[in-house]
């Protein structure tokens, strides 16, 4: 694995920024497994974006009110809910599933891809907002389907911080599809399914090289939850990995 405190060095380090507490925040990583070489999906963000500019990066966002209620069918593994309730302030399962649900909005939102079932008919429980498009579609998000692959917390003093947690799922789960989401004027300008050694030549935020990475170690270990979560951080002007 490439050495992380190389990566890091390597990486933009312009900290002229207040610093501010991280915000909860997931992504989700769609992973196709139906070839011979497993492909991730990655987004271009706007070059008209402060935040990466034009960087690729997968689908995902802050934790938002509505993420916090919405019906689900199917519920995280017990080992996934442990593993994202450590080295965290007030743990709750509901800010676990929420953190889940965030992850499958935001995928939702940047990309128009629903991942989820239409096995089970209409949510019953449906905040306003964007969750309301997943009942008319009659989608369930489907929770058991996601793999909690890393953690990571943006260093301090950048324009803004996130405690992000990054979910993989099988492209497979996708289960329905709104047209015209991603284009010229949007969040994500383009899609790209890529192998992920192909994945690592884009233009990248570090966390998100890293995250590769740590994903095909993942796939090599068969995807089993019990496998070590990586946990980065900045501790005293040095960064850190944990296993969580």
């Amino acid at each position: 694995m490439t050495d992380l405190a190389q990566r890091m060095t390597d990486a933009e380090r312009e900290r002229r920024w207040p610093n501010v507490r991280p915000s909860d925040a997931a992504t989700l990583i769609l992973i196709d497994r139906t070839g011979r070489t497993p492909k991730v999906l990655m987004g271009k963000r706007h070059h008209g974006h402060k935040f990466m500019p034009g960087k690729f990066v997968f689908p995902g966002g802050r934790i938002e009110t509505g993420d916090r209620r919405m019906s689900v069918a199917g519920m995280l593994d017990p080992v996934v809910e442990e593993k994202l309730m450590k080295r965290v302030q007030r743990p709750t399962l509901s800010r676990a599933r929420a953190l889940a649900l965030a992850a499958i909005r935001e995928t939702f939102e940047e990309t128009g891809l629903m991942l989820g079932s239409k096995d089970y008919g209409t949510p019953d429980v449906v905040p306003d907002g964007p969750w309301s498009e997943f009942a008319a579609a009659g989608v369930f998000p489907e929770l058991d389907a996601l793999h909690f692959i890393a953690r990571a917390i943006t260093p301090p003093k950048r324009p803004k911080r996130f405690d992000a947690r990054f979910f993989a799922v099988d492209a497979e789960g996708i289960c329905h599809r709104v047209e015209g989401v991603v284009g010229p004027d949007s969040e994500l300008t383009e899609l790209v399914w890529l192998p992920l050694d192909e994945a690592q030549s884009l233009d990248l935020p570090t966390i998100t090289g890293v995250v590769l990475e740590e994903l095909e170690h993942r796939i090599t270990g068969g995807m089993a939850p019990e496998l070590p979560v990586p946990f980065y951080y900045e501790l005293n002007g040095k960064f850190r990995r944990e296993e969580l």
